[in-house]
């Protein structure tokens, strides 16, 4: 019961932005209604619609032609691509739309060597179309979100039974129609989660459509509050927001409401096509696009735009280091956070299910894993009611002693580090809770017989066994901490920069070289949870290819010399999810 109240409590937390979003929009008098109607909210609205729909379309092309290219078809160079396609995690949307703004200028370096291979010397003569459009924002944002979907289906593609496909092919179907009426349709809860992730990641982006001149709902939300000082204008749009994220998980769930996966034996994994010449290149070739135009290319602009700085100014100037600094603090912090957080929620669930409890206190652990789902500014202007109540009732407790006690969560680090937990709560939780479902009951129990409580059974057995899920958790947290950018613009005390909104005020002023150091410092953090997600994915990949042979019955020399003795099953859990 202690754990399930603190589950509960955490949810309240989760929930109290959502309650003060809905006050602050009902207190503005209808003037604003009226005037976000007629003024603000058609355009940014279309815009948003226009964004997702793009943006989904997109990624959902990448992603499962990638993902289904790897999984079905070998050829040279599959190996490394298999993971390589995962590295656009690793740059987030407004470091990959800063980098192309100047890679594709019409002076920049990409038209400058295309107007010199054709002869032209002016870009009045020859100049590609301006990336600071909606078509450009769903370019940057597709090539940046992809790897969402591609990981989601990649994952079902590798277990998908042979024997389903071969079956199509039986009654007639070619390889296209066998992959359009059955692979992918057998695919879908998986492209449902991996578009989900993207299009919530698309609503909370801010640098990458302002950067490009896109008016979105959550620019809107920024400019209104921000350039307007109109925070009731801001909430009402932040609602929008909100009613559109809801709008979207429950079109999802509505689309595949009746529909059920199962298998009746277990599956023989799909077995990929050999392509050799012309063919294994053209696949590689293809594959190897996404990776190209999602992290090699503004990569190497970053590099190239650090060593400039570096060598013009020679060396990082003191307030970059600060922001620096402020970034892995902040970022530390919130991590801590965030993994007490998640262990107690993912703890008290466990404890739910076995005991079988219902009513207010099981609803807790679900609740309190809403944040993910929270746009940035949404979150952002959400807890602006519930830490100036804090803040004022330990004001009026500080005047009973005779001691001020200031703003302590609003204009300071704190507020950040909440809504870093909030936002981030999902991950932590959901890593946590992967690492407990693989441990075995019974160690519980015969701890249980022995005597000890359901907290000490949690510290003496669990804990140990949770590292790799813990060590999971906090590094994705982490990473994603140091990229959030629009809850940190909205939260941060005054003075307080760190790498991402350093970055998006050197972008504003156009300083691209300052701002490039600290964006290769965000994308050099990024590879870290990129990597991990690619040992996760090698694990099952190789344990996959070697059943085939297992199970055809062949002589126990060569199944035992199919399968490596240094192949156990992986003790790191899945993550949750990454980037921002």
């Amino acid at each position: 019961m202690p754990w399930s109240w603190a589950a509960a409590l955490i949810a309240l937390l989760v929930c109290a932005p959502l309650a003060a979003l809905a006050g602050w929009a009902l207190s503005g008098d209808t003037a604003h209604w009226a005037h976000l109607g007629r003024h603000v909210l058609p355009q940014a609205t279309l815009n948003t619609i226009a964004l997702l729909a793009g943006v989904g379309a997109l990624t959902t092309l990448l992603g499962v032609a990638s993902a289904w290219l790897v999984s079905a078809y070998a050829f040279r160079g599959r190996r490394l691509l298999s993971w390589a396609l995962l590295l656009p995690l690793a740059v987030p949307t407004y470091i990959l739309a800063y980098a192309y703004l100047d890679l594709l200028h019409p002076i920049g370096p990409v038209q400058t060597t295309l107007r010199a291979l054709l002869g032209f010397d002016s870009p009045r003569q020859f100049r590609l179309p301006d990336l600071r459009s909606l078509p450009g924002a769903i370019f940057v944002l597709g090539f940046a979100l992809y790897p969402y979907v591609y990981l989601s289906t990649r994952a079902l593609f590798m277990t998908q039974a042979a024997n389903v496909m071969e079956a199509a092919r039986t009654l007639g179907a070619g390889p296209w129609g066998a992959f359009w009426r059955v692979a992918l349709p057998m695919a879908r809860p998986a492209l449902a989660v991996g578009i989900s992730l993207v299009l919530m990641e698309t609503l909370n982006d801010i640098g990458a459509s302002e950067f490009l001149g896109v008016q979105t709902l959550t620019v809107s939300v920024y400019t209104t509050w921000v350039t307007r000082s109109d925070l009731a204008g801001a909430a009402q749009i932040a609602l929008a927001m909100l009613a559109c994220v809801l709008a979207l998980i429950l079109l999802e769930r509505r689309g595949r409401r009746r529909q059920r996966y199962a298998a009746t034996q277990r599956p023989r994994p799909l077995q990929p096509v050999r392509l050799r010449g012309v063919a294994g290149w053209l696949a590689c070739g293809l594959g190897t696009l996404p990776v190209l135009l999602g992290f090699v290319a503004p990569t190497l602009y970053l590099l190239w735009e650090t060593q400039k700085r570096l060598h013009l100014v020679g060396g990082v100037s003191t307030q970059l280091w600060a922001a620096a600094g402020n970034t892995v603090s902040v970022a530390a912090a919130a991590t801590l956070a965030t993994l007490v957080c998640g262990l107690i929620v993912a703890w008290a669930a466990r404890r739910v299910r076995e005991s079988a409890r219902g009513g207010l206190l099981a609803g807790g652990p679900r609740a309190a894993s809403l944040g993910y789902a929270i746009p940035g500014t949404v979150l952002a202007i959400g807890l602006l009611t519930p830490l100036a109540w804090f803040d004022g009732v330990l004001a009026r407790v500080g005047a009973i002693f005779g001691v001020g006690t200031g703003q302590i969560l609003m204009g300071s680090m704190s507020a950040l580090v909440i809504a870093y937990v909030i936002r981030f709560l999902a991950i932590g939780a959901g890593s946590i809770e992967a690492g407990l479902a693989r441990i075995p009951p019974s160690l519980e129990q015969a701890a249980r017989l022995l005597g000890e409580s359901a907290g000490g059974t949690l510290r003496r057995v669990h804990l140990p066994l949770l590292r790799p899920a813990l060590a999971t958790a906090a590094l994705l947290v982490f990473v994603d901490a140091m990229k959030e950018l629009p809850a940190t613009l909205l939260l941060r005390p005054m003075n307080f920069d760190t790498l991402a909104t350093w970055l998006y005020a050197e972008a504003a002023r156009g300083t691209y070289e300052e701002g490039a150091v600290a964006a290769l410092g965000i994308v050099a953090a990024g590879l870290l949870p990129v990597i991990l997600l690619a040992r996760a994915q090698a694990g099952p990949a190789a344990r996959l290819k070697a059943r085939p042979r297992a199970s055809r019955g062949e002589p126990a020399t060569r199944k035992a010399a199919a399968v490596p003795a240094a192949a156990p099953p992986s003790r790191t859990p899945p993550p949750a999810s990454t980037h921002s």
